[in-house]
């Protein structure tokens, strides 16, 4: 389940005039990076792109501010991930088994952001007062318009539409998954499988996610 080039917008090394807003949330995502969403300081970022602090206020107001916005990118930066192992499956003729695939997708993307960006992966479900569900702002989507939430509920949508899922379990099935794939990203980055082999996840991933298949 690991993935590689699993990026979102590198930070560049050198602040360009005209893009001050830029290259703090790169400053910002880079710290949430190496650190977490408690590595995100408004004042650091405004270090490394080389400006003074009061410069950074016409952009991100507060530390607050600069938060968000690296958090969306952290959102949308999943749903890219994601949205790489769903175009895998657009070569499955079969709609059934399409729709199969493309719920696995979804969680085979989710465990493989959790581990190659922990940092922005902690980051996008970091305690706020607002949630993932709903998305008005588009940094927190993809390519195709949509969040990790709503890729997961496109991918169930389309499991009833092939008769896979029977329509009258469809309701809350995002959250049934969902809870059931987080719970397997926390224990892979944070707890008892941190030490686990690649092989080892990549076996317990996909027995997971068959798991979601089966009990949804």
């Amino acid at each position: 389940m690991r993935h590689e080039d699993l990026s979102v917008n590198r930070p560049r090394s050198t602040y360009r005039h005209g893009d001050l807003r830029r290259a703090l949330l790169d400053a910002g995502l880079a710290m949430a990076r190496e650190g977490g969403p408690q590595a995100i300081i408004l004042r650091e970022a405004t270090r490394r792109v080389g400006v003074v602090p009061n410069a950074a206020y016409r952009h991100f107001a507060s530390h607050q501010q600069l938060f968000d916005a690296v958090r969306a990118a952290a959102l949308g930066a999943l749903a890219e991930a994601i949205e790489r192992e769903w175009a895998k499956t657009d070569v499955i003729a079969d709609p059934a088994a399409r729709s199969r695939a493309r719920l696995a997708a979804v969680g085979s993307g989710y465990l493989g952001f959790a581990q190659a960006e922990t940092g922005l992966f902690r980051t996008a479900f970091f305690a706020v007062t607002h949630d993932v569900v709903v998305s008005p702002d588009p940094a927190r989507t993809g390519r195709m318009g949509l969040n990790p939430f709503e890729l997961l509920g496109a991918a169930l949508d389309a499991m009833v539409e092939s008769g896979v899922l029977p329509p009258e379990r469809r309701s809350g099935a995002e959250y049934l998954a969902w809870s059931a794939v987080h719970g397997m990203a926390l224990l892979i980055i944070d707890g008892p499988l941190r030490r686990a082999q690649p092989e080892e996840l990549d076996s317990l991933g996909r027995r997971l996610l068959r798991m979601v298949e089966l009990g949804l």
